[in-house]
């Protein structure tokens, strides 16, 4: 049998492609580095920590995701901020019981915050990361001055999401590189193939035969996409959550994307009226990934 060809891989290595993709002015080598929390139970929850000083912003990924999602929205802020790599994903240490609610990745990046970005001037969630940023100012307003959520509400459930979630809950395994690219260019169809590229080598690694899988815990994942988005109705706890909010809130919303719909937000404007709502056309569910330039101009405005 033939040696299966092995790809090289350098978290670091791939900023300039972002750089030119949408011409940022920037260094293709940022002063980025990957850092560390543990938490008391043990385990250790990864984050990429961007610039000097202390983080301005902290951005929280959505569900099979990772922190370098928000690469290219980093690059064009230039300020300092820290990407988290929620538990079960990127370098964070997986749960042993495999679940992945708003509720329990609250408590953990709550510890994160404190240590690492404890005077943030804005907390950035998208999707699962959006409620996660929900509960966690809801538990711990101190640490939350503004809170922004990327195209999610309490009121997403599981069918207004299929699209993502056909996507999430497809084969763990792939023959070769090709196959995993060829499904997630499938499902993504409006990224391209440079971005997309980039995307799975952060989040997923090749075996010695060849092979490549996910690098993020799929264990518990139909069960906890139904705790997250079946469960969480319009009649949702977490409605009241935003209901009690004492900071300013963006909603950012992805003008082609069919998991925030009108009935989202009025439901927002409902429990929180003075909530600013902002569209940004030609985006799917990942903002970040779709029209970061975008996203990063909304950011450095309301912050």
């Amino acid at each position: 049998m033939s040696t299966p060809e092995m790809v090289s891989y350098d978290e670091f290595s791939m900023f300039g492609q972002n750089i030119a993709e949408y011409s940022i002015s920037a260094s293709a080598t940022p002063m980025v580095q990957r850092v560390s929390v543990q938490l008391s139970d043990g385990r250790k929850v990864s984050a990429l920590k961007w610039g000097e000083g202390e983080p301005r912003l902290v951005l929280v990924h959505g569900t099979a995701q990772n922190a370098h999602t928000w690469d290219t929205v980093a690059l064009a802020l230039g300020c300092p901020l820290l990407a988290v790599d929620l538990p079960g994903h990127g370098h964070s240490s997986w749960r042993d019981d495999a679940t992945y609610t708003p509720q329990n990745l609250a408590d953990d990046v709550a510890v994160v915050v404190q240590q690492l970005a404890p005077n943030a001037q804005a907390i950035v969630g998208m999707s699962l990361g959006g409620l996660t940023c929900l509960v966690l100012t809801d538990k711990y307003p101190q640490l939350v001055r503004h809170l922004v959520m990327v195209d999610i509400t309490p009121g997403v459930t599981s069918k207004k999401a299929k699209a993502v979630l056909d996507f999430i809950n497809g084969p763990q395994s792939f023959a070769s590189f090709d196959d995993l690219l060829a499904r997630t260019t499938e499902h993504n169809p409006t990224r391209s193939a440079t971005s997309l590229r980039r995307g799975i080598l952060h989040n997923a690694h090749q075996l010695t035969d060849g092979s490549w899988e996910w690098r993020y815990d799929r264990r518990g994942q139909i069960n906890s996409e139904k705790t997250n988005l079946e469960t969480e109705s319009p009649r949702s706890a977490l409605w009241d959550a935003v209901a009690r909010l004492q900071c300013p809130l963006l909603v950012v919303r992805g003008g082609a994307s069919p998991v925030v719909d009108d009935e989202d937000i009025e439901g927002v404007k409902k429990h929180y009226p003075t909530a600013e709502i902002v569209v940004v056309d030609g985006a799917g569910h990942s903002v970040q990934g779709d029209r970061p330039i975008e996203l990063a101009a909304h950011l450095r405005r309301f912050v």
